[in-house]
């Protein structure tokens, strides 16, 4: 038991009374353009969104290349075809705080376009994929592990009975093309 004068008393329940959980999260990913000559690699964020009665199931809506959500709370800022670029060459805002209490999961994931031939992760130099809440980063990782996926999930953000969100890694690798990586990606679970 704490006593009167201890720093830490009340600590734990001041902390906890504190969280509010992410509100706006940005996520990032990178890849080497293709060597002179061939296909160039299209590789696409994908934010599939779940509601309350089916987390798991069938997206209520998918955000990718050319769309955004409904509401306008999940937005692809920059697209690209080719990974031709400094820095990210892909980046999604997803604004959680504003998501309707309809929502209880969306999933984040990577595919690549199959227009050049069926490529793999390791078909593709660099990949790489960031998510950060303002400039704390809250996940990096590289794709090297799973070379012969062509999609993958990397990180579901949940909402808790509090309302807050949260995030988990779901780093998994899927032998799917973005067609039908749509449909399984609400199976991806905590590493």
């Amino acid at each position: 038991m704490r006593g009167r004068n201890d720093p830490q008393r009340g600590k734990e329940s001041v902390m906890s009374s504190l969280n509010k959980g992410l509100a706006k999260v940005e996520v990032g990913l990178a890849w080497d353009p293709s060597t002179p000559g061939e296909a160039p690699h299209d590789l696409d964020i994908v934010a599939a969104t779940y509601t309350t009665d089916d987390p798991s199931g069938r997206p209520a809506y998918l955000v990718h290349f050319d769309s955004r959500s409904p509401d306008g709370t999940i937005t692809l800022n920059r697209d690209s075809k080719t990974g031709q670029g400094f820095g990210f060459d892909e980046v999604m805002t997803l604004e959680l705080d504003r998501l309707a209490s309809d929502y209880a999961r969306v999933v984040i994931g990577v595919t690549i376009q199959q227009s050049g031939g069926e490529l793999v992760f390791g078909d593709v130099g660099n990949v790489r994929v960031r998510i950060r809440e303002d400039h704390t980063d809250l996940l990096e990782h590289g794709f090297a592990d799973i070379p012969a996926a062509r999609s993958a999930t990397v990180a579901e953000f949940v909402r808790d009975e509090d309302s807050t969100w949260e995030m988990r890694e779901i780093y998994q690798g899927f032998d799917a093309d973005p067609g039908t990586f749509a449909d399984v990606m609400g199976s991806a679970g905590p590493v």
